[in-house]
C-alpha cells in the first residue's frame, strides 16, 4: 500500500458509513438459500447461520428480517398485529448461566410493541393494543414469561425468530446444559410454528451433533467470508470496496479502490471487518482535516489481530467444511453392478 498523502479538505462525515447496510454478493446467497428454508410447516426447526467473525453475520439478520417485513406488507396492512420476523440479540447477563428469563423478555419488548391488534387476540388490552401478560402472584415467574412469549408469537404470527450472537447461549451453559438450551429453543419452535435462526460464530457449529433428534430438526448454513484464492470472491470483495468509496465520494473520490486487494488481504475478506477499518480511516481522516492513504494505514488491523482472526477463521472452516459435506446415494442399480464387478 503505497504512503505517499493525498489530501482532500473536504468535510469528513464518517458517521454515513455507520449508516450503511451493503447487501453484497454473500448476504444475498444466504438470504436466499434461509428464505427457501422458511416456510410454513417446515422441520427444520432451527436454522443455524454460521460464519468467521466481522463477516457481517448481523448486518444478514437485519436485511432478512427487513426483508420479512416487506415480503409479507400486504398481510401486515390486513392485519395490523402481525409481525411475521423479530430480531434479538442473545443477552449477556453476567451470570453464570444464560438468562431465559431475559431471553423471554427481550423477545417479549418486541412483540408488544405499539402495533394495533384486533382487540379479540389472545388478551388484547382493549385500551392499549397490548398483549396481557399472565397475572397473579407468578405473573414474573420464568414459566409465566415462556407462556407469554408462545402466546405472542402465535398471536403476531411470527414466521421466524432471530436470535444473533448465539454463541452466548453456548459460552453462558454448562457442557452438562447445552442439550437442554437446544432443547428448549426446538420445542418453543415447535409449539408456536416459528422457526429459530441461530445467527453466530463457529461456535454454534457443535450443536448439532448433541443428539440425532436435534441434528434432524436443525440445518446449517455457512456465512462464508470472500476467499482470495478464488476469483468470483476476489471481484465481489472490490465490489464491496467500490460500494464504500461511492458511500463517500466527497472523502476519498475514486482512490479507495486502489487499496481494494490490501484490504482484502487485511480484512480477511469480511466485509463486517471491512466497514469498521474504512469508518475509523474516515474518522482519523476527518480528524486530520482531509483524506490520505496514511489514515487508511493507521485504520487497519494490526498483524497480531489479523493473525489472531485468521487462526479462528482456519479453524473454524476447518472443522465445518468437511461436515457440510452431502454425497448423493448411489442408484441401487449402480450399487448391484459395482457389488458384481468386485
Amino acid at each position: 500500500m503505497t504512503q505517499t498523502p493525498s489530501f482532500s479538505t473536504v468535510p469528513v462525515s464518517a458517521a454515513h458509513l455507520l449508516s450503511q447496510r451493503i447487501k453484497h454478493t454473500r448476504i444475498a446467497q444466504v438470504m436466499n438459500e434461509l428464505d427457501t428454508l422458511i416456510y410454513d410447516g417446515s422441520q427444520d426447526s432451527i436454522l443455524l447461520v454460521c460464519g468467521p467473525t466481522g463477516v457481517g453475520k448481523s448486518t444478514l439478520a437485519h436485511h432478512l428480517c427487513d426483508a420479512a417485513m416487506q415480503k409479507h406488507a400486504s398481510a401486515m396492512e390486513a392485519d395490523a398485529g402481525m409481525i411475521p420476523a423479530v430480531y434479538i440479540e442473545a443477552p449477556v447477563s453476567g451470570e453464570r448461566d444464560f438468562s431465559w428469563r431475559l431471553f423471554y423478555q427481550r423477545i417479549l419488548e418486541q412483540l408488544e410493541g405499539g402495533l394495533a391488534m384486533p382487540k379479540t387476540t389472545f388478551g388484547i388490552d382493549s385500551e392499549t393494543g397490548r398483549l396481557v401478560k399472565p397475572l397473579g402472584p407468578t405473573k414474573n415467574s420464568l414459566s409465566a414469561l415462556r407462556t407469554a412469549v408462545e402466546r405472542a408469537l402465535r398471536a403476531r404470527k411470527t414466521h421466524f425468530l432471530v436470535i444473533d450472537e448465539a454463541a452466548h447461549i453456548i459460552r453462558q451453559s454448562r457442557s452438562n446444559q447445552l442439550h437442554v438450551q437446544l432443547d428448549t429453543l426446538k420445542s418453543l419452535a415447535n409449539l408456536c410454528g416459528t422457526q429459530i435462526v441461530l445467527v453466530g460464530s463457529y461456535d454454534l457449529y457443535p450443536l448439532v451433533s448433541l443428539s440425532a433428534q436435534l441434528a434432524r430438526r436443525t440445518h446449517v448454513v455457512h456465512f462464508e467470508r470472500y476467499r482470495q484464492d478464488s476469483d468470483a470472491d476476489i471481484r465481489a470483495f472490490k465490489a464491496c470496496v467500490l460500494k464504500f468509496q461511492d458511500a463517500l465520494p466527497e472523502l476519498w473520490g475514486s482512490q479507495l479502490m486502489q487499496h481494494a486487494e490490501a484490504l482484502h488481504e487485511n480484512t480477511l475478506g469480511c466485509v463486517g471487518t471491512l466497514s469498521a477499518v474504512l469508518t475509523r480511516a474516515a474518522k482519523l481522516a476527518q480528524q486530520a482535516g482531509g483524506w490520505s492513504d496514511e489514515a487508511l494505514r493507521r485504520a487497519l488491523l494490526t498483524e497480531a489481530q489479523r493473525c489472531q482472526i485468521l487462526e479462528e477463521i482456519l479453524d473454524g472452516e476447518a472443522a465445518i467444511n468437511p461436515s457440510m459435506t452431502r454425497a448423493m446415494p448411489r442408484p441401487a442399480i449402480a450399487q448391484r453392478q459395482g457389488r458384481g464387478a468386485a
